[in-house]
């Protein structure tokens, strides 16, 4: 029986996007709200500290809530857990100016449910003249508005015309089916555990590592494409190797892979792979972005494919975008095994769902279920 079962997903739905805007400033604040309103967005309540956004959650029953780290009475990791007790489900984005501070408190509010984070300039006036900062904004309450619609199915005329009639499991909403590849007939040992991810990525990430174990990982080197901006990638890094117990940092120039460390692309820099399959090193280019991005999941996975040739395990995780589909194409013609998040699971079905629909994946499954199957993989390979 293959290690790698197909898992079939539900279909994304559409509804209005009702916002929550909490920031101490008021500047921030209204820019914010303009730019949503003219994007089509609606803004239900705006709110100076986390207090206040607590207090308007049961009011507005917003879709997302932007949710600024440092303010007044109650800050953004203290008010985050009040939330979504008050309402599971609800999708939270951090906002926080790039410190390292922030970075770790960042990832701390993923840890505890948040969907996302946004890097926030650091003035006032910096707000107001980043274009990157009010598209990132724009972009993730679309996203994030559309999943939260999706986890709210409406009722059906059946379902309410018989409330005893039970509601068909999501799993048999089907929106297509996705054509896995087979399982690679000849048996590789892996040369190193690949693995691609963005928004929702830090958790998702995690909890893969952590399901293969300290033991099985220790094997072999795990390289981290994670798109992140700077001073966030070293933190990321310091919170991985304290829930697995494995070194892991940054990747540095000319750095010797070695097995049972995890390497993380280094925020702004594409993370390469020079050298051979046994004696392998990292290069850090600051080329131009690929797919939008750097670190660019291609970039690594493109070098990986003619270093490793079918020597490979890798995974694509959440994400917004394509990243990582022309490097698994790559990877998979050279042998190696591909697997990809499913969509019910994922934050954002971007970065799996391009693999999946391009026919590149060994098997698509739910979160869960990925760590042990490449705990798994590597066991039977070794």
């Amino acid at each position: 029986m293959s290690a790698f079962p197909a898992v079939a997903h539900a279909p994304a739905a559409r509804s209005p996007i009702k916002v929550l805007v909490a920031d101490d400033s008021a500047v921030v604040r209204g820019l914010v709200s303009r730019w949503l309103g003219e994007a089509g967005h609606e803004v239900v309540a705006t709110a100076p500290n986390g207090r206040a956004a607590v207090d308007a959650l049961a009011r507005c029953n917003p879709d997302v809530v932007l949710l600024d780290i440092e303010m007044p009475e109650l800050d953004g990791i203290q008010a985050l857990p009040l939330m979504l007790a008050r309402q599971p489900g609800i999708q939270v984005v951090m906002m926080s100016t790039l410190t390292q501070r922030n970075a770790d408190v960042s990832l701390r509010c993923l840890a505890l449910g948040a969907v996302d984070y946004i890097p926030k300039p650091e003035s006032n006036r910096g707000v107001t003249t980043s274009d990157g900062f009010r598209n990132d904004l724009i972009e993730r309450i679309r996203v994030f508005g559309a999943a939260r619609a999706r986890r709210r199915p409406a009722p059906t005329a059946v379902e309410s015309a018989s409330s005893t009639t039970p509601a068909a499991p999501a799993v048999s909403r089907l929106s297509g089916t996705v054509t896995l590849r087979p399982k690679p007939r000849t048996v590789v040992p892996p040369r190193a555990l690949l693995i691609g991810s963005s928004t929702g990525g830090p958790r998702a990430v995690g909890e893969v590592l952590e399901k293969i174990g300290a033991a099985t990982l220790r094997r072999l080197p795990v390289l981290i494409v994670q798109h992140m901006p700077p001073v966030f990638t070293a933190v990321f890094a310091e919170h991985l190797g304290a829930r697995i117990g494995l070194p892991a940092a940054e990747g540095k120039a000319d750095e010797r892979l070695q097995p049972g460390r995890i390497y993380v692309a280094p925020g702004g820099r594409h993370m390469r792979l020079a050298g051979s399959a046994t004696e392998t090193i990292i290069r850090l280019d600051d080329g131009p972005p690929v797919n939008f991005c750097r670190p660019a999941v291609d970039v690594m996975f493109l070098d990986a494919a003619a270093l490793y040739g079918g020597a490979t395990l890798s995974v694509i995780l959440t994400g917004m975008g394509s990243d990582g589909t022309a490097g698994g194409r790559a990877l998979v013609e050279a042998g190696g095994i591909l697997l990809a998040q499913d969509e019910a699971t994922s934050t954002v079905w971007g970065m799996p769902g391009s693999v999946a629909k391009a026919g590149l994946c060994h098997a698509v499954l739910p979160l869960p279920e990925i760590g042990p199957a490449l705990r798994s993989a590597i066991a039977e390979r070794v």
